[in-house]
């Protein structure tokens, strides 16, 4: 394995790890207006099953995109220059979540309250839909001219390939914050979340499905067939866990099948990160896309000392805060019951 082709493993694992911890952060954020519905109680409780860990799990992105700039430059502008408006998007979403998030609590208004949680909505559903429609078009190709610039508008990047991919992910986000919240509530917030998990299973199973078999068949190689009968097995897992109410093992389940769909577009990429559907000779590939030799060297090694410390300290804080939360574990206001913290 030369420095290209481990540069592009660990990006690829980078992403894999954003998606599956920051995937069950957004299908919290996502399913907090229903599951929270009916008392600013139970939406605290859907909200703080995230909050000790939520900061730690965009941090994947931060790696991930800081890799990509350096180890491939050119992978890194063409992409964020072509999917501008796009990004950019996302990138509003998530701090206009990161800031509802955190200023949520610090005005004791109902109203400012109810903008919060709408804004932590929202900050959600755009990133989960918009990270898959990014990745199905980069494994489709994109209209990439010699001089590495994208030529086309933006309807050529609403296919329907890239509309499902986002359909693909918005789902599938959904599905694993809702097995989250199964594994880390209680009473009355926790059997609603395994009712959402119910209903979710069988649309999700069929877009991720139908989305996986086309991305394999259109893109795929040999070895992808693997991530992709590993997706399918995770979904399985999942509904026959939440059915049987092994928690633990249904977020095994949907863990293992988010993973599996971003080792499948990932494949599927390789060895091109940017293919051009103008021509071949304009795809970016691992070669022709990186940074020199030493400097992937110099990244290297700071990669092997510094990614056990983080990945060490991230597992500490998730066995920290392993238990369950409920509704009577919330403090109420002072001077009103619980039971009198209503909308």
């Amino acid at each position: 394995m030369n420095l290209q082709q481990f540069w592009f493993l660990l990006i690829g694992v980078l992403f894999t790890g954003y998606f599956v911890l920051e995937g069950f952060d957004f299908g919290v954020g996502m399913l907090m207006p229903i599951l929270g519905k009916g008392s600013d109680t139970r939406r605290r409780v859907v909200l703080n099953t995230i909050g000790p860990v939520w900061d730690g799990n965009e941090v994947w992105l931060l790696t991930a995109g800081g890799a990509m700039f350096a180890a491939f430059p050119e992978w890194y502008a063409s992409l964020f220059s072509g999917f501008y408006l796009a990004l950019l998007l996302v990138l509003v979403a998530l701090i206009v979540r990161v800031c509802a998030i955190e200023y949520r609590s610090k005005i004791d208004d109902a109203r400012w309250r109810a903008w919060c949680d709408a804004a932590i909505g929202i900050g959600s559903w755009v990133p989960a839909l918009a990270w898959g429609w990014v990745f199905a078009n980069v494994v489709r190709g994109v209209p990439l001219n010699e001089k590495k610039h994208m030529a086309g508008s933006v309807w050529d990047l609403l296919g329907p390939y890239a509309l499902l991919g986002g359909l693909a992910t918005g789902l599938l986000f959904a599905l694993h914050g809702a097995v989250f919240l199964v594994l880390k509530t209680g009473g009355e917030v926790r059997d609603d979340a395994a009712k959402t998990v119910r209903l979710l299973l069988a649309p999700t199973a069929v877009v991720v499905g139908v989305f996986g078999v086309w991305t394999q068949l259109a893109y795929g190689t040999g070895w992808t067939w693997i991530p992709l009968a590993l997706a399918v097995i995770g979904l399985l897992l999942a509904g026959a866990a939440s059915f049987a109410e092994r928690d633990g093992w249904a977020f095994v389940g949907t863990a293992v099948t988010t993973a599996a769909a971003t080792v499948l577009l990932f494949g599927s990429l390789y060895p091109n990160v940017l293919p051009s559907t103008i021509s071949d000779m304009f795809n970016l590939t691992i070669d022709n896309a990186s940074s020199t030799p030493y400097t992937l060297k110099v990244m290297s090694w700071a990669a092997v000392v510094v990614t056990p410390v983080v990945l060490g300290y991230q597992g500490w804080t998730y066995w920290v805060f392993r238990k369950r939360i409920t509704v009577e574990q919330i403090p109420a206001p002072v001077g009103l019951p619980l039971e009198a913290v209503k909308d």
